[in-house]
C-alpha cells in the first residue's frame, strides 16, 4: 500500500500501466517488421527528416542521416541492443502511428489503470507520463488503448529529450517544468534505478510489482503496490 498526499502523479508505461510483454512482444516486433516498408515510403517525408538527423547525432554516424541503408543498419543495431536512444524512439512512434490508426495495434493497459486514472483525476491530481518512448508514441498509446481514449487523463508527457530515466537531473527538470514542489509528486515505475533517481530529486516514489515484471531485490527502500488500487489518497 502506498499512501499519497500530494498534487501530481508521474507514471512510467511498460511494467507500470501496461504489461512489459505487450511492448516487447507486440509493439517492438511490429516496428521491426514494418521498418523497411516504412522507410521506403517515408524516407524524404518532413516527419522523418528530423528523426534521421537525431539518429545521426545519437550514433555519431553522419552517414546515417543521408544514406538510407546506413540509417536502417543503425536502427536495426539499436533495436537488437534495446538501446533507449531518442532517434530510435521517435522513429518507432512514427511507425506505430500506422498500426494504431489502422487498428492493428491496440495498447494494453492493466484493468485497474483506467479506474485509478479517473479517480485521481476527479480528486484533482495532475497526471503525467515519463517514458523512454517518445511523446508522440505515448500519445498514440494512450489514445488507442484497450480501455479507449485515455489521453484526456494526462496533462503532460516527457521522454528522453528531457534526460535519461536513471538520472536525477531529469526529474529535477520535470519538476521545474511541472511547477509543483518535488515532494508533491509521486513517481510510479517498475525499475528501482529510476525510482532511486526520482527520490534523489526529491519526489515520492512507488515500485509497481506487475505480472511479468523482472524480479526485484529486497532492500530497495521504496513503497510498493501490485495495482493502482493500492494507492491511497
Amino acid at each position: 500500500m502506498i499512501e499519497f498526499q500530494g498534487r501530481g502523479i508521474l507514471l512510467d508505461v511498460e511494467g507500470t500501466t501496461s504489461a512489459v510483454a505487450y511492448v516487447y512482444d507486440v509493439m517492438f516486433p511490429f516496428a521491426r517488421k514494418t521498418l523497411a516498408k516504412y522507410l521506403d515510403a517515408a524516407w524524404d517525408s518532413p516527419a522523418l527528416v528530423p528523426v534521421r538527423r537525431q539518429v545521426a547525432l545519437d550514433t555519431a554516424n553522419t552517414a546515417a542521416e543521408h544514406d538510407r541503408a546506413e540509417f536502417e543498419r543503425e536502427i536495426v543495431r539499436q533495436m537488437d541492443q534495446d538501446i533507449k536512444a531518442t532517434g530510435l524512439k521517435q522513429l518507432q512512434g512514427l511507425i506505430w502511428q500506422d498500426g494504431f490508426e489502422s487498428g492493428e495495434l491496440v495498447a494494453h493497459v492493466f484493468d485497474d489503470v483506467p479506474v485509478a486514472l479517473r479517480k485521481w483525476k476527479d480528486a484533482g491530481i495532475d497526471l503525467r507520463i515519463y517514458s523512454s518512448g517518445s511523446v508522440h508514441a505515448q500519445r498514440l498509446f494512450f489514445g488507442h488503448s484497450s480501455a479507449g481514449d485515455l489521453l484526456p487523463m494526462f496533462s503532460g508527457h516527457y521522454d528522453t529529450q528531457i534526460g535519461g530515466k536513471r538520472e536525477p537531473e531529469s526529474y529535477t527538470r520535470i519538476v521545474q517544468d511541472w511547477g509543483l514542489a518535488a515532494e508533491e509528486i509521486l513517481f510510479l515505475s517498475d525499475v528501482v534505478a529510476e525510482l532511486d533517481a526520482a527520490r534523489d530529486a526529491g519526489m515520492q516514489t512507488g515500485l509497481c510489482l506487475r505480472p511479468g515484471n523482472a524480479e526485484v531485490e529486497p532492500g530497495h527502500g521504496h513503497a510498493s503496490c501490485g495495482s493502482f488500487g493500492e494507492i491511497g489518497l
